[in-house]
């Protein structure tokens, strides 16, 4: 675990903009299962996260169609919770950062670490927003 110091800005960067941060099992299971679009950001430490995952998912996050709940849990942090959220995105395996997008409690949209790394922010958001429009 990281000292909550350190995390507390990484984390800020999505809840000043809407994000809910999950920190228990109980809140993965409710945010996912419930019905309409949620939006799960695994955030991170790495500078994947920062130059790439976090950036990303505000862009597309401020798109005019996007889903119905944006939360986020973070890696190295609340180890129940992200477990519980990669749960939900199998048979992808655990990466962080990661994103996906659920509908009525089922996966529709994965995006992996190994997708954000080296690409621009505007690039991921771009995939994100083209799996906002079709299913939001």
């Amino acid at each position: 675990m990281y000292p909550e110091y350190l995390v507390e800005p990484m984390r800020a960067e999505l809840t000043n903009v809407g994000f809910e941060e999950l920190k228990t099992v109980e809140a993965v299971d409710e945010a996912i299962k419930s019905e309409g679009t949620v939006f799960v950001v695994v955030n991170s430490v790495c500078g994947c996260a920062a130059a790439n995952a976090r950036p990303a998912a505000k862009l597309a996050a401020a798109n005019a169609k996007h889903p119905q709940k944006l939360v986020t849990v973070f890696a190295g942090m609340e180890k129940d919770a992200v477990d519980r959220a990669r749960s939900y995105m199998m048979p992808f395996p655990p990466s962080s950062p990661s994103m996906a997008l659920f509908k009525d409690g089922k996966l529709v949209h994965m995006i992996e670490r190994h997708q954000i790394e080296g690409r621009p922010a505007q690039m991921i958001a771009e995939n994100l927003i083209g799996a906002f429009e079709q299913y939001c």
